[in-house]
């Protein structure tokens, strides 16, 4: 059905019925009774607006591009789908999300296909917090970088975890739990030991590296990762086992690690937080039921959605948001449960605590 549809079966213009339908008939004084047959004939057709249409006219489609490579699908970040989902439904606008498995074909196609079907603006987003360069397209609309850096300077702000600081409070977590032996599994123990293309990693490693500098301390020891998995969890435990028998207190770069570290540190005969001390990040799923919980910096999932949403919203509808190029870095939250506990002091036979100086 069609708008002329309409405009005929209630006796009136095809001019008459959009003002009725697109909510301006009391503005432009359209008699009550007119309007009334207007509605009631776009009921009984069942006459849907093209909403497209509408929005061209207006400049304005009140719709939102979402691409990533692997967000979307992923259970890890499900939250942050859904903090972009409501905050766009509150403001009253539809999300749209590509996917894009790291192809950069699909992601050139899915952000060509967004700008010709004119959402007012797009979020670019990634599965782990990475640096890329920004598609070139993405300068002739709204953009907003989300859990992504830029490789080059560009005029969209980006949104992400504020994964220094997170280092930072995990180091001093532990120093205040009076602890001066701490282990880093995952990364360290100098600022360049750290995985390739890893922004969690790299700002991590600074943040502790800095704690434990103003306290006179270095890393007692690192145990760099390629991968951040419980079988590499477990393997760089052992390492550390091997050269540092009663370890006293352990960062690692992820909850997946720290997996591997509780088996390697139960299969010792060490236990949890009795023997060693442990504090993580990310806080996935896994990390709630381990026994005991870890002790972790959860990645804020539902605000990063929805700040980006907000900050893209702000800038379509009024052409400016925040200083382009802006990066909002987020909190992690502290989860604290069983791993962590006051430093024992050494026993006779004990190693003395690790410092530096």
């Amino acid at each position: 059905m069609t708008l002329a549809d309409v405009a005929r079966a209630a006796g009136v213009s095809s001019p008459t019925a959009s003002l009725v339908l697109s909510g301006r008939g009391d503005e432009l004084r359209i008699s009550q009774p007119v309007q009334k047959r207007v509605r009631e004939a776009a009921a009984d057709l069942s006459y849907r607006p093209n909403i497209v249409s509408i929005g061209l006219r207006k400049g304005k489609t009140s719709t939102l591009g979402l691409v990533s490579d692997t967000v979307a699908t992923s259970q890890l970040a499900g939250d942050m789908i859904k903090g972009a989902i409501e905050a766009a439904r509150e403001h009253g606008f539809m999300l749209f999300i590509g996917e894009t498995e790291g192809d950069p074909e699909t992601e050139s196609a899915l952000l060509e296909a967004m700008h010709d079907r004119q959402v007012d603006g797009i979020i670019l987003t990634s599965m782990f917090t990475r640096t890329r360069s920004v598609p070139a397209v993405l300068d002739r609309i709204p953009t907003v970088l989300l859990n992504t850096l830029p490789e080059e300077p560009t005029s969209a702000p980006a949104v992400v975890p504020d994964e220094r600081e997170a280092g930072r409070a995990a180091a001093r977590l532990l120093l205040d739990s009076g602890h001066r032996e701490i282990h880093l599994i995952g990364a360290g123990p100098d600022a360049q030991d750290v995985p390739p293309d890893t922004v969690a990693g790299v700002e991590r490693l600074a943040g502790i590296r800095e704690v434990l500098t103003g306290a006179g301390l270095e890393p007692a020891s690192g145990h760099l990762c390629d991968e951040w998995l419980p079988p590499q969890g477990w393997r760089a435990t052992n390492d550390l086992l091997r050269e540092h028998p009663r370890p006293r207190a352990i960062i690692c770069f992820n909850d997946r690690l720290a997996f591997g570290a509780y088996q390697a540190l139960h299969e010792a005969g060490l236990s949890i937080p009795g023997d060693v001390s442990i504090v993580s990040f990310d806080n996935y799923p896994l990390a709630e039921w381990m026994r005991p919980g870890v002790t972790t910096f959860a990645i804020p999932h539902e605000q990063l959605g929805r700040r980006a949403v907000e900050l893209l919203i702000d800038a379509v509808q009024n052409g400016v948001g925040t200083a382009p190029g802006h990066v909002h870095r987020l909190p992690l939250p502290l989860t604290s449960r069983g791993s962590l506990a006051p430093a024992q002091p050494p026993s006779p036979h004990g190693r003395p605590t690790h410092a530096s100086g």
